[in-house]
């Protein structure tokens, strides 16, 4: 059992060449690569000058999260951060309806309950699906993944869905953004580090995002950037190699689960934060020390 796990270097190095021939067909069109390799439009990241009050939903599995963040212009740290975790319940699993609607009232509560009234701040939204995004604020859902489904939302705006539920439970707030879990952490990550080009997430499911040079976005046909880079998702959870461990637990578990043969990697969280390290080092983006 151990031998049909191990990935030495070698090995890893195999898959980081497989990998990196799957970003490049990726980015050079839609559907031409296991990895979606998503445009997200944000071609900047926080770098310490922003101030106010913002909040977020963070929507990415069972639970979903409330924040409000106050940051102040040159602090290295977040002013003031009140967080709250809500189950969703699983009987508005139904329609996007009822799981926006819950979504939206449990906002306009904490929002009153926070600043007293429902002000009209701005409204991060963290959502931890595969995206198509058509603006740094709105985006269509292309499948529900990590056990989440919800049929009648695939192919829609998920953040119209929301603006939608706050307007019907009488909620001045509307989305501002709209972004994957990867991206709000390369953001968090540059917020206090200005060289931080990538972020990887490892839980219910795994998958990174990072800085592309928008010459390289083959498929981007010249959108303009003020930067001249562009965040890239990866989506490499549904990445797979012949090079990737596979074990007869692997097979009996992605037998179970809902998209047979999809997110196959999601099964090798590990393996997949190596096969990043690696190829960041391959690209001269990332420094190992003894502490990494």
């Amino acid at each position: 059992f151990e031998e049909g796990c191990a990935t030495p270097p070698a090995r890893l190095r195999q898959v980081v060449d497989a990998m990196v021939v799957e970003m490049h067909a990726g980015l050079a069109s839609d559907g031409g690569s296991k990895l979606k390799m998503l445009l997200t439009l944000v071609d900047a990241l926080p770098n310490g000058d922003e101030e106010g009050v913002c909040y977020a939903i963070d929507l990415g599995g069972m639970d979903f999260r409330v924040l409000r963040v106050e940051i102040d212009v040159g602090s290295t740290a977040v002013i003031n951060q009140r967080v709250e975790t809500h189950a969703i319940p699983e009987e508005l699993m139904g329609t996007s309806q009822d799981l926006f609607n819950f979504v939206a009232l449990t906002l306009k509560n904490f929002v009153e309950r926070e600043d007293g009234k429902d002000a009209q701040k701005p409204l991060g939204f963290t959502f931890s699906f595969p995206v198509r995004q058509n603006s740094v604020s709105s985006g269509s859902l292309i499948r529900w993944t990590k056990g989440f489904s919800v049929g009648d939302t695939v192919g829609k705006d998920v953040s119209q869905c929301l603006d939608e539920a706050l307007a019907r439970c009488g909620s001045n707030m509307r989305v501002t953004a709209l972004v994957n879990d990867t991206v709000g952490t390369l953001a968090l990550g540059h917020y206090y580090y200005k060289d931080t080009v990538a972020a990887v997430i490892i839980g219910a499911g795994t998958n990174a995002c990072y800085i592309e040079r928008i010459d390289a976005i083959i498929k981007s046909q010249g959108l303009p950037t003020n930067s001249g880079g562009m965040v890239v998702n990866m989506e490499w959870g549904n990445f797979w190699s012949s090079h990737l461990p596979r074990t007869p637990y692997d097979i009996s578990l992605d037998d179970e689960t809902q998209n047979r043969n999809d997110q196959v990697s999601r099964l090798c969280k590990v393996q997949s934060y190596c096969i990043f390290v690696v190829l960041l080092i391959q690209c001269n983006l990332l420094v190992c020390d003894t502490g990494l």
